[in-house]
């Protein structure tokens, strides 16, 4: 269908200040772009008048690998405007499966994820699986170096060995032939918590030295600089470093950003291609689990639940976290049953007349470890700080749709947060750097085929919206609200939300990197 966008002030996507421009898409291209009135108007006008139009906003940090094959539309994403998103990040990927371990794989997945039911092994079944169901974004999808681990060995604590390796290094090149855009870890999980710097080089040798490694680092506050030298170290490997949700967390860390990003300037002065992502936000969200120390995850689901159930767990528990963990900051946000979501373990722990560790076992127990939280962990400055520095990208971090629940309002706010209250509130951007940040850097660093422009050649893969209401309006009680002010959103040229409603049908499309 061809189309003259008209009315609307143009953020193209490479930072340069807004302008008024028509723009004319035609078989899902942008054909031309050029000031008003002067491309030919015999074709049909939509009146954008009032509007900014931008790239469709790219997500270079979500977790919603399982949203084709839902029945439900995911519509969390689209509604802000999001046309593409990175999945299969903090080495969470929904392949490679092997029979061996099909049972530990399903158990794995479904501490993140809703209950799937697997037809497939290798990522090139995976990707015909969701590619058959449809994709209602664009989707980008990586390897978890965690599902790696797990297909090789299981929830293993042990080192690997040379077989194991090579096994995983097997399944790497599959994946990436297959079509997957790199790497990613997430290094506080199990069973990746427990894997060497020397095993994640390994893999990341397998990328060519041209290939992303996009990394959920081994610590994100006490040990947060040698965190990010570990990454870069595997990242140099590999080609290229992705540092994920960039944060200093805990009170103790609060203002230690200036140090991480110095460390990050460094390392790109010494000739090293690594980049960052944020999300706007001063509270983190991930599995409850990941509070345990190290010893009550080193292996499968009945491991960590025997070590919960035993006669000095309490005692245990409390000697190690009770007194650094701060559980008035920690939000449960969904559980199997919906019980206590909406709730912080010290108000829980208060109710039930007993303290907050024993609350927190008796959830995990009672739960079967599938339990995410939202965790109070961050300050504004260093966000802020981070948000302002120019190789920054926005992620949503976003939980996978289908559990239900009061997830984390990053899920639907994200990128309607960043431009209402950091770009037209606190001034920390200005619209067209943020859009830069949102568009064209994260398809130049992901390597995001025809994405991230408003120039002749590209994809149609579009944002109108209103500069001066565009706001998240999900909180952290009712977090599933559509934002406001994002009334159309296209995609291949094709209209997928009008006055903020989504139309559908599922346009969007999997990619794959480009050469």
């Amino acid at each position: 269908m061809t189309e003259l966008l008209t009315g609307a002030l143009i953020a193209d996507g490479t930072g340069t200040p807004l302008r008024p421009a028509d723009v004319l898409i035609d078989d899902h291209h942008i054909t031309a772009v050029g000031p008003p009135g002067t491309l030919p108007q015999h074709h049909p006008h939509r009146d954008l008048t009032g509007l900014v139009l931008a790239p469709g906003f790219i997500d270079v940090h979500s977790h919603a690998d399982n949203a084709p094959l839902l029945t439900d539309h995911d519509t969390t994403k689209i509604l802000q405007g999001v046309t593409t998103e990175v999945v299969g990040n903090c080495g969470f990927s929904l392949a490679p499966r092997t029979t061996t371990h099909a049972d530990v794989h399903n158990a794995f997945l479904q501490r993140l994820f809703p209950p799937l039911n697997p037809t497939w092994t290798g990522f090139a079944e995976l990707f015909h699986a969701t590619d058959t169901a449809g994709h209602i974004t664009n989707h980008c999808p990586l390897i978890g170096h965690g599902t790696l681990r797990v297909a090789a060995t299981g929830m293993t604590d042990a080192a690997t060995d040379a077989d194991a390796l090579h096994r995983m290094r097997a399944m790497l090149e599959e994946g990436m032939t297959a079509g997957a855009f790199g790497l990613s870890s997430g290094l506080i999980y199990p069973p990746a918590l427990f894997a060497t710097t020397d095993e994640l080089t390994a893999l990341a040798d397998v990328l060519g030295g041209d290939g992303l490694y996009a990394t959920h680092m081994r610590d994100e506050g006490d040990h947060l600089l040698d965190a990010i030298d570990e990454a870069l170290r595997i990242g140099h490997v590999a080609g290229r470093t992705h540092l994920s949700h960039l944060k200093a967390t805990h009170p103790r860390n609060w203002g230690r950003m200036p140090d991480a990003l110095d460390r990050i300037r460094q390392a790109r002065e010494a000739g090293h291609t690594v980049h960052q992502d944020v999300y706007p936000y001063t509270a983190s969200s991930t599995t409850l689990t990941s509070v345990l120390p190290t010893d009550y995850l080193g292996g499968d689901s009945e491991h960590t639940l025997a070590k919960l159930t035993a006669p000095n767990a309490r005692a245990e528990l409390t000697a190690a976290i009770g007194r650094t963990t701060h559980f008035d900051r920690i939000l449960i946000a969904t559980t199997p049953s919906h019980r206590h979501e909406g709730r912080t373990l010290a108000d829980i722990a208060e109710d039930r007349g007993t303290d907050p560790v024993s609350a927190l076992i008796d959830l995990l127990v009672t739960e079967e470890l599938r339990v995410a939280m939202i965790h109070f962990s961050m300050h504004e400055d260093d966000l802020e700080l981070a948000l302002r520095d120019t190789r920054t990208m926005i992620g949503s971090d976003g939980l996978p749709p289908g559990n239900g629940g009061r997830p984390h309002p990053r899920m639907t706010g994200t990128f309607p947060r960043l431009l209402g209250r950091y770009v037209r509130e606190r001034r920390v951007l200005e619209l067209p750097e943020a859009i830069r940040r949102m568009t064209s850097l994260p398809a130049e660093t992901f390597r995001i085929p025809d994405r991230g422009l408003i120039a002749p050649g590209k994809v149609a893969d579009l944002v109108a919206f209103d500069a001066d209401t565009v706001l998240d309006v999900g909180d952290y009680q009712d977090p599933m609200r559509a934002p406001t002010g994002i009334p159309w959103v296209c995609l291949a040229g094709r209209t997928v939300v009008d006055g903020g409603n989504f139309l559908g049908p599922r346009a969007g499309t999997r990619l794959t990197p480009q050469a």
